[in-house]
């Protein structure tokens, strides 16, 4: 009993290896498809809207120095 049960479970491997073995392949391939979308799309993106967010920042920085001079002169 013991070695049918085996044989039964070598069975059930190498089917498992037949339906699912080139499917890391296929997953490595996704996988390179979203970093390659990652770096040429998401990262110049964020890129981008970084400095434009630190823009508007330094420019309410800006506008807060000068309200606060402006108060201290009064």
């Amino acid at each position: 009993m013991p070695q049918d049960s085996h044989g039964r479970f070598e069975n059930v491997g190498r089917k498992l290896d037949e339906q699912f073995g080139g499917l890391s392949d296929k997953m490595e391939e996704e996988v390179r498809k979203v970093v390659d979308f990652l770096n040429d799309r998401v990262v110049p993106e964020v890129r981008q809207n970084s400095s434009k967010a630190l823009r508007v920042a330094a420019e309410q920085l800006s506008r807060l120095a000068e309200h606060l001079e402006s108060r201290r002169g009064q």
